[in-house]
């Protein structure tokens, strides 16, 4: 299994057809270049506290109150993003009397003391 993709940097930026929508990144000065080269505006980036995923990112842009397009933008990623979430968690129903053998990948954190 892969593992979740971290971020530092996370906000909105305006494309040039008008629709806003939330971008991350890892570098906060390449990624401006890249979305001014790309003709985008309204470009609002900030460093995270922390390496997040996309959704902790999102949560926290929420935290953060953006407002009008950027927040709606933001809204609706977190809402897709917890969406997906949710999809991946395992639903198990058991009936009394059967016998269920079940088998779980999941993704375990080593740790090294």
């Amino acid at each position: 299994m892969a593992t979740a993709k971290l971020f530092t940097v996370a906000g909105t930026a305006t494309n040039p057809d008008g629709t806003t929508k939330a971008r991350f990144a890892n570098d906060l000065v390449a990624r401006v270049k890249i979305l001014t080269k790309a003709g985008c505006s309204n470009i609002e980036l900030m460093e995270l506290p922390r390496p997040m995923t996309k959704l902790e990112a999102l949560q926290f842009l929420q935290e953060k109150g953006a407002a009008g397009d950027a927040g709606y933008a933001i809204a609706n990623k977190l809402a897709e993003k917890t969406k997906l979430a949710k999809r991946a968690e395992v639903k198990v129903a058991v009936k009394p009397g059967k016998v269920v053998k079940a088998t779980i990948k999941a993704e375990a954190e080593s740790t090294n003391a």
